[in-house]
C-alpha cells in the first residue's frame, strides 16, 4: 500500500516533489536543535494548494499519516516525524508566493511557505509593518500560525492569532476550506479560522493566510537599562507603560549569565555600560506619527527611574547602528544558547506580576535537581514569557546533562503552573510536551481538545502524536 501511495504521489506532483532517498529526506527528519530525529516514508513538496490537497487526500485514503512542516525551526518536535518511517512529511517550502499586498486595506496575503523575513519585507515595501517579529526569521508564515507564534512585539500587537484575518486550509480528508477573508468584522457564526491557529497542523494544514498590517513606525527609540534585579525590571516596565502607553512595543529581560555566554560565543566583550550589571532591560518604543515627542518622553521616564533607584544606568540609541547593537545583545544570547551543547530550552509563561517570584523559585527547583546548572532566565518581560533556560555545569558532559532534561523541565513547569502560568507560551506542545500537558493541564481541557480532534480528523491522519 505504501509503495502504491508513493507511486501515486510521484504521478500527482511531478519530478522532484517526492523525496525518498535517505540523504534527501535527512534535512526534514531532524529538528533545528539537531537533537530529535525521526524517519519519514517520504518527503513531499507540493507547489500549490491543490497539490497539498491531493497529497492529504491520497494519504487519507491509504491511512498514511501526514506531518506538516514549515521552516522546521520549532523547538518541540512538532514537525519532526517519529522513528517508525510510517508517515509522509509534507513540506510547504514551495508554497512561497506573496499573493497580494493591499496598503489601503492594510492586508498582506501570503502562502504558508513564505518566510517571515520575506513577509516583513513585502509589507515594508508598501510602507507597512507586519508586527509579527521574533528571532526565527527563517520560520514560515504557516508554521508561525500553526504554533501561534509570539516574539518581541506581543506586548503591543499580540500573538500571531491577533494578526490573522483569514486562512486557506486543507482539511484532513483533502478538502480545501476557503476562509481567506480580509474582513475585520464577521460575526456570521463560528470563527472557524481559530480552529487552525495554534493547533500545530493537527486539525488542518494552512496553505495561505491574510494578515493584518500596521502603519510603519516613523520613529523608534531603543534603550538599554541596567536594573538591580528582576523586581526592579518589573517596576521599570510599569513606569514606562504608565507614562508612554501603547508606544511601548518591546520589553526584554537580559541576565548577566546570558550576556556572558554571548560574549564568550562572539569571542570578545563589548559591555554597553562602564561596568557589568546583573540585569538589563531592553526597551523599544515606536510611533506612527512624527508629531509625537517620543525621544523626549523616553528620556523623561528614564530620568525618573534613575532618580528613584529603579535603574542603575541607561543608554538610549543614537543611531540605527546602535539600535541594532542593542538588539544583537538580546538575540545573540539566544543564538549562543542554541549553539551550546546541552543547553536546555524552556518556554513557560506566568502572569507578569509573578515574574520575579517565578525566576527565584525556578532557580531553586532547578538546582534541587542539578545543583551546578547555570540558569539563564531571559525574554519577554512585557507578556510574562520568560525562557528559563539552563546551561550544563561548567566542564560537565553535555550528554549527561541532557539525560537530566526531563526532571529539570518538569521542575520548572511545575513552578510556572503553580503561579498561574503555562507550560507552553509560544512554541506549542509538539511531541516533547505531550506528557507535561497530560500531567499539568486540566482533564476537561484535554477532553475538549481530543473531541475537536476527533470531529475534524477522526482517522488521526494529521500530525499524530502532536499535542495529544
Amino acid at each position: 500500500m505504501r509503495d502504491r501511495v508513493i507511486g501515486r504521489l510521484h504521478a500527482a506532483l511531478g519530478a522532484g516533489a517526492v523525496l525518498t532517498e535517505p540523504s534527501d529526506r535527512a534535512p526534514y527528519e531532524t529538528d533545528v536543535l539537531g537533537i530529535r530525529t525521526g524517519r519519514a516514508l517520504a518527503v513531499v513538496r507540493p507547489r500549490d494548494t491543490a497539490g497539498v490537497a491531493e497529497v492529504v487526500r491520497l494519504c487519507a485514503e491509504a491511512g498514511v499519516p501526514v506531518i506538516p512542516q514549515g521552516g522546521n525551526t520549532g523547538f518541540c518536535a512538532g514537525a519532526t516525524p517519529s522513528g517508525d518511517g510510517s508517515a509522509i512529511v509534507l513540506s510547504t517550502e514551495r508554497l512561497n508566493r506573496i499573493r497580494s499586498v493591499d496598503p489601503v486595506d492594510a492586508t498582506l496575503t501570503v502562502e504558508a511557505g513564505v518566510r517571515l523575513n520575506d513577509a516583513q519585507a513585502a509589507a515594508q515595501r508598501h510602507g507597512k509593518l507586519l508586527a509579527l517579529s521574533h528571532g526565527g526569521l527563517s520560520s514560515t508564515i504557516g508554521g508561525n500560525i500553526a504554533t501561534n507564534a509570539g516574539g518581541n512585539n506581543v506586548l503591543r500587537y499580540g500573538m500571531a492569532r491577533t494578526q490573522v484575518l483569514g486562512l486557506e486550509v486543507v482539511l484532513p480528508d483533502g478538502r480545501i476550506w476557503e476562509g481567506l477573508s480580509a474582513l475585520r468584522k464577521d460575526n456570521a457564526g463560528t470563527d472557524l479560522k481559530q480552529l487552525f491557529i495554534g493547533t500545530e497542523g493537527t486539525l488542518g494544514i494552512v496553505t495561505a493566510a491574510c494578515l493584518t498590517l500596521q502603519p510603519a513606525p516613523t520613529q523608534a527609540v531603543t534603550a538599554l537599562v541596567a536594573v538591580p534585579g528582576s523586581d526592579a525590571a518589573l517596576s521599570l516596565l510599569a513606569q514606562v507603560a504608565a507614562e508612554m502607553g501603547q508606544a511601548l512595543s518591546a520589553a526584554e529581560l537580559i541576565p548577566r549569565a546570558g550576556l556572558d555566554l554571548h560574549f564568550r560565543h562572539r569571542g570578545h566583550t563589548r559591555e554597553p555600560f562602564t561596568q557589568a550589571y546583573p540585569w538589563q532591560v531592553l526597551l523599544e518604543l515606536t510611533a506612527g506619527s512624527r508629531f509625537f515627542d517620543l525621544a523626549g518622553g523616553v528620556e523623561s521616564v528614564l530620568a525618573t527611574a534613575l532618580s528613584n533607584g529603579t535603574a542603575h544606568d541607561a543608554v538610549v540609541s543614537a543611531s540605527e547602528a546602535q539600535r541594532q547593537a542593542f538588539w544583537t545583545l538580546r538575540e545573540g544570547l539566544a543564538v549562543a544558547q542554541v549553539e551550546t551543547p546541552g543547553n536546555l530550552k524552556n518556554d513557560t509563561s506566568v502572569p507578569v506580576a509573578a515574574i520575579p517570584r517565578f525566576i527565584a523559585e525556578a532557580e531553586v527547583a532547578a538546582r534541587a535537581v542539578e545543583p551546578d546548572c547555570v540558569p539563564i532566565p531571559f525574554g519577554h518581560l512585557g507578556d510574562g514569557n520568560i525562557h528559563f533556560n539552563l546551561n550544563p555545569p561548567t566542564g560537565a558532559d553535555p550528554a549527561a546533562f541532557i539525560a537530566r532534561w526531563p526532571e529539570l523541565t518538569a521542575a520548572i513547569e511545575e513552578v510556572a503552573v503553580a503561579l498561574g502560568g503555562s507550560i507552553a507560551a509560544e512554541h506549542g506542545l509538539g511531541r516533547t510536551k505531550v506528557d507535561a500537558a497530560r500531567r499539568l493541564k486540566p482533564a476537561l481541557d484535554l477532553e475538549l481538545m481530543a473531541r475537536v480532534k476527533q470531529a475534524l480528523d477522526p482517522e488521526g491522519t494529521l500530525n499524530p502524536g502532536v499535542m495529544l
